[in-house]
């Protein structure tokens, strides 16, 4: 007798079909929303990431070049401001449109950086001596550092790309608020 029992088809009671079907549908819904979150999270963090550490590698001591500060000894500056220029339009050939001349400390030495007119390249003109040179390629951790902290976010592109992200980031805050609130609000109702 009670193998007939079990052998029977269990009779549908009332309202079964209708709290599975929502409930369903309430688990593809999250699950849609916890993969958005994931991959908004992802996309949003990248450049977060690229910003954050080139920011990091700029707070380490001697990692950039150009970090470090020291002063200048005006008593070792024997070139003018004009005469720098000079001899930076006749090392390149011409006269050079000059954007920015900068008296700086390079490897203890008093020097003038001039920038524009060699494209990405800059000279650098000894303040003592008037000597010449192109100025060399920066290291890893410095192209690094420029890049991912200026010029990632620069261009015709930068403003619609930070808003995006800004968006992109809200929506997956958003989504993250929900997920957390229906897991939380769950627990809650699941125990009452």
């Amino acid at each position: 007798m009670s193998r007939r029992r079990q052998q029977q088809p269990r009779m549908r009671q009332r309202g079964e079909w209708t709290t599975r079907a929502p409930k369903l549908q309430t688990n593809l819904v999250r699950n849609l929303i916890y993969k958005l979150h994931l991959w908004l999270g992802l996309i949003v963090a990248i450049p977060v990431l690229a910003w954050a550490s080139s920011g990091l590698l700029y707070a380490w001591p001697s990692a950039v070049e150009g970090g470090k500060i020291e002063n200048i000894d005006a008593a070792r500056v024997r070139v003018s401001p004009a005469e720098a220029l000079n001899r930076a339009s006749e090392f390149a050939g011409r006269k050079l449109p000059t954007t920015a001349l900068t008296l700086l400390m390079r490897d203890g030495r008093p020097v003038y950086q001039a920038i524009g007119g060699m494209g990405a390249d800059s000279l650098l003109i000894d303040a003592e001596t008037g000597a010449v040179v192109k100025t060399p390629p920066p290291g890893v951790l410095t192209r690094y550092f420029r890049q991912a902290h200026f010029y990632f976010f620069a261009g015709s592109w930068q403003v619609p790309m930070l808003i995006a992200m800004a968006g992109l980031a809200g929506i997956s805050a958003l989504s993250g608020l929900y997920l957390n609130l229906s897991m939380w609000f769950g627990k809650l109702f699941r125990r009452s």
